[in-house]
């Protein structure tokens, strides 16, 4: 009994401790669970953020083996290569239908491409041609026009050289010397009308055949023309008109009719000569528009390109394209 009464307060004093610790255990509790939480976040973030500088840096690739996971691939991609490979050639020992379509395909562009470049080269090639006939044409143009003033050609002497010399020798240098001594319609007709006195005359002079060669030419047009038709004066006004149409050879013809007809032998040489020019320049033009194998342009190269006037009967050579031996063929009034 007495043991009883003297671990009395010692079980009661006991138990207020156990009660009080496990009152502080329990109020420690959450607070140590919660700094244990915070640390381990905090170190999960800087674990992360380690891995990730470190991945950043390059690091963790140094880290990993690379010899193991090579030969797998290796190992995986020999049958790959083969498999291609044998692909391929059994690829290329058949043909399939449509690789052949699509190379017939591409033969037949190819084939519309050669076309059209030959078509283009003939275009060009014949615009060109044409480009050098109109220029040839209009050389000889000009020239014209400067031997009817009664200028020098110039540099026109130059291009009629390297365009038509080939083709028409003769003519080219028929206009060249022409224009070293040039004379005009308005020169002829003045001479003409100076020389009229002599013209009209019937010297004492006058030997007896040059007489009789004058009324003989006066009898044949008796029956056609009247006697006033038949005056000198008549025959002086009738060759001036022809001069200013041009007719060269038809007013050459009337003063050879004249009495005093050796008084004309300059003027009508000079009048020939003016008429050869003309000759000389119509075919000049001529050949420009249709000459079909002589013709150059203005870098000396010969115009193949026939010409878009031609006509399937036209002759393979001009008329005049002569050789240095031969006189250059000119028609006759």
């Amino acid at each position: 009994m007495p043991r009883h009464r003297k671990q009395g307060p010692i079980t009661e004093k006991g138990s207020m401790q156990d009660s009080s610790a496990i009152s502080s255990a329990t109020h420690t509790r959450p607070r140590s669970r919660s700094g244990v939480i915070f640390v381990a976040l905090l170190a999960f973030l800087l674990g992360a953020l380690l891995v990730a500088w470190a991945g950043s840096r390059g690091y963790l690739d140094k880290l990993q083996p690379v010899e193991e996971p090579t030969e797998e691939p290796a190992a995986i991609a020999e049958p790959d290569t083969e498999s291609v490979i044998a692909d391929t050639s059994t690829q290329t020992s058949q043909p399939t239908a449509k690789q052949l379509a699509a190379i017939g395909s591409i033969e037949g562009r190819l084939a519309l491409l050669e076309d059209r470049l030959s078509r283009i080269d003939f275009q060009t090639d014949a615009a060109s041609g044409n480009a050098a006939r109109a220029e040839g044409l209009l050389i000889a143009f000009a020239a014209r026009r400067m031997v009817d003033r009664g200028e020098p050609l110039s540099y026109v002497a130059d291009q009629l050289r390297l365009r038509f010399a080939n083709a028409q020798p003769r003519a080219v240098q028929t206009v060249i010397d022409f224009s070293k001594n040039p004379v005009t319609i308005d020169e002829l007709r003045a001479r003409l009308e100076a020389l009229s006195p002599e013209l009209s005359a019937t010297g004492s002079d006058m030997s007896l055949w040059d007489r009789a060669r004058t009324e003989l030419a006066g009898m044949f047009k008796v029956h056609r023309d009247s006697a006033a038709l038949m005056s000198p004066s008549a025959r002086i006004e009738r060759a001036s008109v022809m001069l200013t149409a041009k007719r060269i050879g038809s007013a050459v013809s009337e003063v050879e009719r004249l009495p005093g007809a050796e008084a004309a032998d300059r003027w009508i040489a000079d009048a020939r000569r003016y008429e050869e020019v003309q000759r000389a320049l119509d075919l000049l033009e001529t050949t420009a528009m249709l000459e079909p194998r002589r013709l150059q342009d203005a870098e000396g190269h010969k115009v193949d390109q026939p010409s878009p006037l031609a006509t399937p009967g036209t002759p393979e050579s001009m008329p005049g394209e002569d050789s240095a031996d031969q006189p250059m063929e000119m028609p006759v009034n």
